[in-house]
């Protein structure tokens, strides 16, 4: 089929681009963003939050204004190990709270507590500093919890597979959705490789990013491969490469205008944390941007394409068995 008449069947103004065309490039680019976000996180190594890693969590009330990193500067004087410090307001009283965390296996002593306390209320006299409450999260929890967040994505592509291949199985739904899920599995790694390598804990913000880009990601691929099947039949004879052209190439502006949004907004408050000094949401933000990004590649490239590869493939090995 010529290249005229798939165009015919696209809107009017739609350039159809090869993106079957350029498969070798895109298997190449994308293997190399796998293989340098896995290095990179090996090379900076993975930080685990409490929950995930176990340690303890004190927390204080208090009055007025407290620096988080002057708290930070004062608790590093006790306890030696990696400190995260938040502050926030009281749901039970007017005071504010104060909470700090580290991972420890040992969890704190009473003797140490009582230094921390003792050397906070010394620094910030004024703020009538008082202790809330103290818990110990044990590694064999955090275990469990991580478990159980890795079994969550599992059943959510296993559940992604089984969609696509009913609502698109006049297609090749099958197909189509084990290519979605190795895509995701490219954002993952990227979203996963920006958390470590720019020094965030692998937290539950980690997880609730995860969970995002599954659902923006997935929701894009969808909106393509739905263009597809909406292309199959206008042009019945058209082959699944001509399919994919254009049906990425009608996708393509919407795509890119809806990333670019939804990345400017995720921009607006990185910069806004950065200013505020609320480093904490930079563990969401920053991590999402770029899973955004590669959810943005993966849904117009690495989805379709490879789909598109893998289905002329399968028939090829099926029309020489027939002969």
């Amino acid at each position: 089929m010529s290249n005229k008449k798939t165009e015919s069947a696209a809107p009017v103004n739609t350039k159809i681009r090869n993106f079957c065309g350029q498969k070798k490039m895109i298997l190449i680019v994308t293997v190399i963003i796998v293989l340098a976000a896995l290095v990179g996180s090996l090379v900076r190594g993975v930080n685990l939050a409490i929950e995930f890693k176990g340690g303890t969590l004190i927390t204080y009330q208090y009055t007025g204004d407290i620096d988080p990193n002057e708290v930070k500067n004062v608790a590093s004087g006790v306890i030696t190990e990696s400190i995260n410090v938040r502050t926030g307001e009281s749901l039970n009283s007017e005071a504010k709270e104060l909470t700090i965390a580290f991972t420890s296996e040992n969890g704190l002593t009473a003797e140490r507590q009582t230094k921390l306390t003792q050397a906070l209320e010394e620094k910030f006299p004024d703020n009538k500093l008082e202790l809330y409450d103290s818990n110990d999260v044990s590694p064999s929890t955090g275990t469990e919890f991580l478990l159980k967040c890795v079994v969550a994505v599992i059943f959510a592509a296993i559940l992604i597979i089984l969609y696509i291949a009913l609502r698109f199985r006049n297609i090749g739904g099958w197909t189509a959705g084990l290519c979605s899920v190795l895509a995701l599995v490219n954002d993952l790694v990227v979203a996963f490789a920006a958390t470590v390598i720019f020094g965030f804990e692998f937290s539950s913000n980690t997880v609730a990013v995860i969970l995002t880009i599954l659902g923006y990601s997935i929701n894009n691929t969808i909106v393509i491969y739905d263009r597809i099947r909406e292309d199959k039949k206008l042009m019945p004879k058209a082959s699944i490469s001509e399919l994919v052209n254009a049906g990425c190439s009608q996708s393509l502006t919407r795509s890119i205008r809806t990333s670019v949004t939804t990345i400017g907004a995720m921009l607006s408050i990185t910069i806004v944390v950065l200013i505020s000094g609320y480093d904490s949401l930079l563990g969401f933000s920053v991590p999402l941007m770029f899973g955004l990004i590669s959810g943005t590649y993966s849904s117009l490239f690495v989805a379709p394409v490879t789909w598109a590869a893998w289905e002329e493939k399968r028939t090829s090995k099926s029309g020489s068995k027939k002969k």
